[in-house]
């Protein structure tokens, strides 16, 4: 082999390399995600990044609090652009939306991040469901406008991608994405339990 035949099979070899670890990274342990919906606001803008942990939830439970990127039910979406939504109940919980307020478990969760303070339910009347196993119940921070579990139930953990825990661009809103606790809930009820784990 000549010396030019070898430094091309070099760049050629480092080429993939790089290529196989990009796809392996982003399949598997992260991936950028530009927010494409106002249903997350004022916590995240239309048009920010974040980075999506693919490999964490692997590990460790979804909780409550958390901001999920996941495939939408197939009648919701026509383009294929995935949902950014927060995780508001958890496999097994009563969540019920009435008077200006979500509750779970008949304990009414505390949610300084809903754009405008008060969060209402989708069509101004008493909604109540029961999360299945396996599912998980999201919705977005401005409650006055998202599409989200109100309307096309809980999700299934096979639809989620990952958890947003990172938003990197614009440089000037680089943050980590802090998730919430809920004091007044028992301890052990923000977490999913350990069979409800995605797949």
């Amino acid at each position: 082999m000549s010396r030019a035949a070898g430094c091309l099979f070099e760049v050629v070899e480092t080429l993939v390399l790089t290529l196989i670890i990009f796809l392996v990274i982003q399949n598997f342990v992260a991936q950028p995600y530009k927010v494409e919906q106002h249903s997350m606001e004022t916590t995240l803008l239309q048009g920010e990044y974040v980075l999506v942990d693919k490999l964490t939830p692997r590990l460790d439970d979804y909780s409550r609090g958390d901001i999920v990127v996941f495939d939408p039910p197939a009648n919701w979406t026509t383009d294929g652009v995935p949902f950014i939504k927060r995780v508001i109940g958890l496999p097994g919980e009563v969540l019920e939306v009435h008077d200006g307020g979500v509750y779970v478990n008949g304990i009414r969760l505390d949610e300084p991040y809903v754009d405008g303070g008060v969060p209402t339910d989708a069509n101004g009347d008493r909604s109540r469901w029961v999360i299945p196993e396996g599912e998980l119940f999201v919705m977005g921070d401005n409650r006055d406008n998202s599409s989200d579990s109100r309307v096309f139930g809980p999700i299934p953990h096979p639809n989620v991608i990952g958890r947003a825990w990172l938003r990197y661009w614009p440089i000037d809103a680089f943050a980590i994405l802090q998730t919430p606790t809920y004091p007044d809930l028992s301890p052990g009820s923000s977490r999913a339990p350990a069979h409800a784990r995605a797949a």
